[in-house]
């Protein structure tokens, strides 16, 4: 959704017209300018640029990070996956100078089509068998993801694949202790289960850390065609069985208890998605693999999104973002550390209340 530009989060347009003309992504300093914001997502601040025929989408990082958000690496990623994977949007351009907007940006094209968001499918009749639809091709992408020669694109280099595992258990353990506003019984229960039950092997490849349905562009409502995926701030080299933990965290559906639908109601949990079991099921099969530590990766992919989420509270909680939105955070940041201590307790990752 395309919204006016909050207040505190609006962007100096003299000097990014300058950087524009310098980069020749314009021919005329005194073009009109029009400056956009994206309302859906909880991170990156991205705008819509509209200036002469062009309508382009710029991200930079939100007041007050400090974690995840390396717009050179986002950058990186882009122009890599421009060589070799036809679903992301062209990089144009990125600068670290902090003279020209506050903090280290870049710039892409627009991608136009469907971005299923929940406002977005809510305000669409999408009966089930088209759902189906939308999660095959969703997951076709994924697996198509999973399986690229991330070395003939030139990100050999974009990570450590030896270790990944154990670093990230401990690197988001310890960012929860420094964004925690208060004590939650099942965050240190949660780290230290995942912490002596990490899997001993794992295969690695590129990942995108964040693959959900509002973070792919459908081409149009026959949901044949995802026209590009978004948002690669956390994208890395690593074990993809983690990329699938965080998805099945996302992937709410129509059995889960009402407390989870009511503070996660995603476009998942409608008629026709398969459930997260299902999903595994298909994932195994395109991939032609056996997942052994699915309670690992499931509550793993929960407790990431908690500690996400628990950032944004914290920012917001400090003055550092004045959306509304962000408010109530902290009771999602509790909910899914409550799931990941039930999926741990229960060994499974449905049915969980």
């Amino acid at each position: 959704m395309i919204r006016e530009v909050r207040k505190g989060e609006e962007l100096n347009a003299e000097s990014l017209k300058k950087f524009l003309l310098n980069n020749k992504l314009i021919t005329d300093y005194k073009s009109d300018i029009k400056i956009q914001q994206f309302s859906n997502g909880f991170s990156n601040l991205t705008y819509l640029i509209k200036i002469e025929s062009r309508e382009l989408v710029l991200r930079l990082p939100p007041k007050g990070a400090k974690f995840g958000h390396d717009m050179s690496r986002e950058f990186k990623v882009l122009c890599g996956l421009n060589k070799g994977f036809d679903k992301v949007p062209k990089a144009y351009c990125f600068s670290d100078d902090i003279q020209i907007l506050g903090a280290p940006f870049y710039i892409m094209e627009r991608i136009e089509g469907i971005i299923l968001s929940i406002d977005e499918a809510s305000s669409r009749n999408i009966r089930p068998l088209e759902y189906k639809k939308v999660a095959q091709n969703w997951l076709d992408s994924f697996v198509e993801l999973h399986n690229l020669d991330f070395k003939k694109i030139g990100l050999s280099d974009l990570g450590k694949p030896e270790g990944y595992v154990e670093r990230q258990v401990k690197n988001w353990g310890k960012q929860y202790l420094k964004a925690a506003t208060e004590e939650i019984p099942e965050a240190k229960k949660v780290m230290n289960w995942l912490e002596k039950n990490q899997p001993k092997k794992y295969t690695h490849s590129l990942i995108h850390n964040d693959y959900k349905y509002d973070n792919v562009v459908f081409t149009d409502n026959s949901w044949n065609e995802i026209n590009a995926i978004l948002d690669w701030e956390m994208s890395t080299l690593g074990d993809p069985l983690m990329d699938l933990g965080t998805s099945l965290a996302y992937w709410t559906i129509a059995s889960d208890n009402e407390m989870i639908l009511n503070v996660m109601n995603y476009p998942t949990s409608n008629k026709g998605n398969p459930s997260r079991m299902e999903l595994v099921d298909m994932y195994q099969f395109k991939r032609k693999i056996k997942i052994n530590d699915l309670v690992f990766y499931y509550t793993y992919g929960l407790f990431k999104i908690s500690v996400i989420v628990q950032q944004i509270y914290y920012r917001y909680s400090k003055g550092f973002t004045n959306n509304k939105k962000f408010k109530d955070l902290n009771q999602m940041t509790k909910l899914l550390l409550k799931l990941g201590w039930q999926s741990i307790q229960k060994q499974k990752i449905e049915k969980l209340f």
